[in-house]
């Protein structure tokens, strides 16, 4: 008996043997050469995008300095999600990431769902992208005669370029593009803090903390209307789970990657709960309206000329940087779907740079698309487009962190190892997470018409999924197992 027992674990120690050099084997012709300031950067301005320096006006005008307390919350389920990726990228480095973990806990169908939801994030996110560059360029006069396609397709045309001659050049590009971000917010904190702390009136009021308690204090209209625009903030971490695709192609990943998560929470306290303290304590949050960046409503209330260009240039980076980010991340998605045969197989080529190209440029064809579509399409169409990047957003991450709690249950069948670096407080943080975002869901069916109308076309998506997964290798192997087996009885 302790004979069977004993080959029987012996067969199962080789089936998973074969099965980690087969994922493994998913890794081959990937360089590695991204550097520590690359993870660290990329991790940083993965968190910091438009909706801090554009979307947090329109906030505050909705839920006043309680803003601060909305994004004190995303932060920490966002730091959550990265910590769960954390720990699966210190099990295994991959440039499949979730999807990748996906596949190993949860088995291919999930995996299959999980790309292809995050192929959608892109897909869609790409559009907003080049169109936003395109209309922030024009903002400067000298632009004016310029036709708008011209800028989107210059910018698609630049980004692609930079993402097929090698990993470096994405990196450079992520690095220095985070630099301008992370330059913005600190600059306006450094005046803003001296501005607090000398006292110094601008715009006609007296800087303190009193312009919260007297301006209706910190909920102004109530819990409600914070509650409501948490789906909006939580989006605004929307391309954290990048550093994850990020490790795969990084030298020794288990050294960068904690600490480069673990600074994420605290820039993220500094960055975005400080930038609203010293906002609503600088000026009454009246004074802020969705129409303008609240950087610059505050150093134009101080007298400082050309502000409007110098925001313009930070939300002009931000758009660059989704739009690097999602050739980047698509073309290696992609490449891991087909690797696991839930893609077509020609999407894992690799070109003599060690980069996937035919992904990236099945997602450069559909922005250079997208363009057309900003034309064509009615406003409110392309709001749902932003909005069923929401849905991929919810999905991925929902996934990393089933992963995570699957990668646990295999821990406890002593199928793989345990990381040092786990997950706080899982696997109750884990499933806390997951009803976080289940609620997070439930609030954008709520919000008619966009976020109402998005969570409807969930049935279209799955549907469109099922009729996908009946088209891979998988499906058909499945359906040709069926008839043999008929056949035999």
């Amino acid at each position: 008996m302790a004979t069977s027992k004993k080959n029987e674990q012996s067969q199962v120690n080789s089936v998973q043997t074969n099965r980690s050099d087969w994922l493994e084997s998913h890794e081959t012709g990937y360089s590695k050469n991204l550097k520590r300031r690359h993870i660290q950067m990329i991790a940083l301005g993965g968190a910091i995008g438009t909706g801090l320096f554009l979307g947090a006006g329109g906030r505050l005008q909705l839920a006043g300095p309680s803003l601060g307390i909305v994004y004190l919350v995303c932060g920490i389920f966002a730091f959550f999600i990265l910590r769960a990726l954390g720990e699966l990228v210190m099990h295994r480095p991959t440039t499949g990431s979730f999807v990748s973990y996906t596949r190993e806990f949860m088995g291919e169908r999930a995996a299959f769902v999980a790309g292809w939801m995050y192929f959608l994030i892109w897909a869609t996110t790409g559009i907003v992208d080049i169109t936003a560059v395109a209309i922030y360029m024009k903002y400067w006069g000298i632009f004016a005669d310029f036709p708008q396609w011209g800028f989107a397709l210059i910018a698609l045309a630049v980004v692609t370029v930079m993402n097929l001659i090698g990993v470096k050049w994405f990196g450079e590009m992520e690095f220095w593009f985070a630099i301008v971000k992370v330059g913005a917010i600190v600059a306006f904190l450094i005046v803003g803090t001296f501005v607090l702390g000398t006292g110094h009136p601008i715009g006609g009021h007296a800087p303190g903390f009193t312009l919260i308690s007297d301006n209706g204090g910190i909920f102004p209209h109530g819990i409600l209307p914070a509650v409501l625009i948490i789906q909006g903030v939580l989006f605004a971490y929307s391309s954290i789970e990048l550093v994850g695709t990020a490790a795969g192609e990084t030298e020794n990943p288990k050294d960068i990657l904690p600490k480069a998560i673990n600074g994420v929470i605290w820039r993220i306290v500094l960055f975005y709960i400080g930038s609203v303290v010293l906002l609503v304590s600088v000026l009454p949050w009246t004074a802020y309206s969705a129409n303008e960046s609240p950087f610059v409503t505050f150093f134009t209330a101080l007298g400082i000329p050309g502000m409007g260009s110098v925001m313009n240039i930070v939300v002009l980076t931000a758009a660059l940087s989704s739009l690097n980010a999602g050739l980047y991340s698509t073309g290696r998605i992609l490449r891991s779907l087909s690797m696991g045969g839930s893609a077509p197989k020609s999407l894992s080529a690799m070109n003599a740079q060690g980069v996937p190209y035919k992904g990236i440029l099945i997602t450069v064809v559909i922005n250079a698309f997208g363009v057309l579509l900003n034309y064509l399409i009615p406003s409110q169409i392309f709001e749902l487009l932003l909005n069923m990047a929401a849905l991929g957003i919810i999905s991925t991450w929902a996934f990393i962190v089933l992963s995570q709690i699957y990668y646990r249950r295999a821990v406890k069948r002593g199928e793989v190892e345990m990381v040092s670096f786990r997950m706080p407080g899982a696997p109750f943080t884990s499933w806390m997470t997951i009803v976080f975002l289940a609620f997070v869901l439930i609030l954008m069916a709520f919000d008619y018409p966009s976020g109402t109308y998005t969570v409807s076309t969930i049935p279209l998506i799955i549907a469109a999924l099922m009729i996908g997964w009946s088209r891979t290798i998988h499906a058909k192997n499945t359906k040709a197992f069926s008839v043999k087996e008929a056949e035999a009885q």
